[in-house]
């Protein structure tokens, strides 16, 4: 009623795409997944791989930093868990995955 009829026209036989188009229509989500892993991927996996050390790498006496904020001295350790000494006498325990940072030697007083 409102609406006319529409005919597509049939392409000329010449005006084929190139050969190379599907191609160059993937080109950018290609580049675009390089620039993420480079950006982004890369240096997260750098990241986990140290902090992962840093874990591992904690002893008995180590002043660390967990992610909640706490600050404490490492009194014990455990595989899964390490024992914080945050004041005299009080002992938190936490996931060894929960430390952020380890502090240098004397930084609690």
């Amino acid at each position: 009623m409102f609406i006319s009829e529409a005919f597509a026209q049939a392409a000329p036989a010449g005006a084929a795409s190139p050969a190379g188009g599907g191609l160059l229509q993937m080109l950018p989500f290609v580049l675009l997944f390089v620039v993420m892993y480079f950006v982004m991927i890369r240096p997260q996996m750098k990241r986990q791989k140290e902090h992962k050390a840093m874990i591992e790498a904690v002893q008995k006496g180590d002043e660390v930093v967990t992610a909640g904020g706490i600050i404490g001295k490492v009194s014990k350790l455990g595989d899964n868990f390490i024992h914080l000494e945050v004041a005299n006498g009080v002992e938190l325990q936490i996931q060894r995955s929960a430390v952020t940072q380890v502090l240098p030697k004397g930084s609690l007083k």
